[in-house]
């Protein structure tokens, strides 16, 4: 009989831990990888552990589709830190899915969307330089090549039109698969032109500034303008400014265009720790390991809505009366009477880079819900909020 049982109790833990995660049903502190990461434990952060390891429990049971990975940096440490096995990406591959792998803290992952966010941060640094004189500036000044495509409707579109998504060009990312040619995003791809030439081409149907339109054309057009206003390469220009100040010697840009201009609304692929790594730089208004990367007055315009950029809902996601500025989303919530802000990079698929300042924390996930709706924020409703908010008092 106590064979039994213990057999019993065998086959129980197995189907709680299942093979899918990995440690997922006890508290292990992150590993030290000296990636200038501090790491430490839930409780060192004041989280109650309990609903975190719920929610790797739900994860792992595949309550959420496929999440790859989700991360909890808080007090200035890295405090949990969890993989699990899932696709790899591949753009043609039946509902996108690749080979299957085991996620680890090692291997890069697509950040899809988050590229765009990124991009902002790469604007930010180019006007701190100096590179980009005015935002208010018309983004023909930095297209010399493109002078044909202007107009009288589209000449006034200024480089904050860009990054507040209010250019006023058609753009159709949102009404199609991102499997399909009647998506802009994917259409580009096969202009022969190149990308440039086929977001300046799209008609205007708003006044700059005026109206929202989810658009990783203007991202597209604000690396070309980096690179034109830096004189290098837009990866180049990236890895000197913002990934080697930060340790961040893993990401790389790996979709390039025909024609040669790199996907910087998509292209970027990156760990899941260099994601942490980005958060807590924002969270700590531009700064990382004393050395200011970001001027703050842009961090402050990526925290809030653009006039604009107001109550959207994010088709895929359960996430409604969005904001957007600066390419990255904001939201404000009522937790039990307490107002607590958040803003995000947000990819395809479940990337997130969750930051909320008034808890000191950041949240990491990756996953491949590239044809379900994504429910990273209903782990966070559920599970992580209660966590860090409850467990702090």
């Amino acid at each position: 009989m106590n064979t039994l049982i213990t057999i019993i109790g065998i086959c129980l833990l197995n189907i709680t831990c299942s093979s899918n995660y990995v440690n997922a049903c006890h508290d292990d502190p992150p590993d030290n990888l000296k990636d200038d990461l501090k790491v430490g434990t839930l409780d060192e952060a004041g989280i109650d552990p309990d609903p975190v390891l719920e929610a790797v429990r739900r994860i792992g049971s595949g309550k959420y589709g496929e999440v790859h990975s989700m991360l909890i940096y808080r007090e200035d440490m890295l405090v949990f830190e969890r993989y699990f096995q899932g696709h790899d990406y591949q753009w043609e591959a039946p509902r996108h899915y690749g080979e299957w792998v085991n996620w680890d803290s090692q291997m890069l992952h697509h950040a899809h969307s988050v590229s765009k966010s990124i991009t902002s941060l790469c604007v930010g640094i180019a006007v701190d330089k100096g590179f980009i004189r005015d935002i208010h500036q018309s983004i023909f000044e930095y297209l010399p090549d493109y002078q044909y495509l202007k107009t009288n409707e589209n000449q006034n579109i200024t480089i904050e039109n860009l990054l507040t998504g209010t250019s006023g060009l058609l753009w159709a990312e949102w009404s199609a698969p991102l499997s399909s040619m009647e998506n802009d995003q994917i259409a580009m791809w096969f202009h022969e032109q190149g990308p440039v030439d086929f977001v300046l081409g799209r008609p205007m149907i708003a006044e700059p500034g005026t109206h929202f339109i989810y658009s990783g054309g203007n991202i597209e057009l604000l690396g070309v303008i980096v690179e034109n206003a830096s004189g290098m390469p837009f990866e180049t220009f990236s890895e000197k400014y913002l990934f080697e100040p930060m340790g961040m010697d893993q990401a790389e840009w790996s979709l390039i265009y025909p024609t040669g201009e790199v996907e910087a609304a998509g292209g970027l692929r990156i760990t899941p720790r260099e994601m942490v790594k980005i958060g807590a730089m924002m969270l700590n208004n531009g700064a990382w390991n004393g050395k200011q990367i970001i001027p703050s007055d842009w961090i402050e315009k990526c925290k809030y809505p653009f006039p604009a950029c107001r109550d959207i809902h994010i088709p895929g996601e359960d996430l409604f009366d969005m904001g957007y500025s600066y390419a990255w989303w904001t939201k404000q919530i009522d937790y039990k009477g307490q107002v607590i802000h958040w803003y995000s990079a947000n990819g395809w698929g479940g990337q997130q880079i969750i930051v909320l300042p008034e808890l000191n924390t950041v949240l990491v996930f990756t996953g491949a819900n590239y044809t379900r709706k994504v429910k990273e924020y209903k782990i966070f409703e559920r599970y992580l909020l209660p966590a860090l908010v409850e467990g702090s008092i």
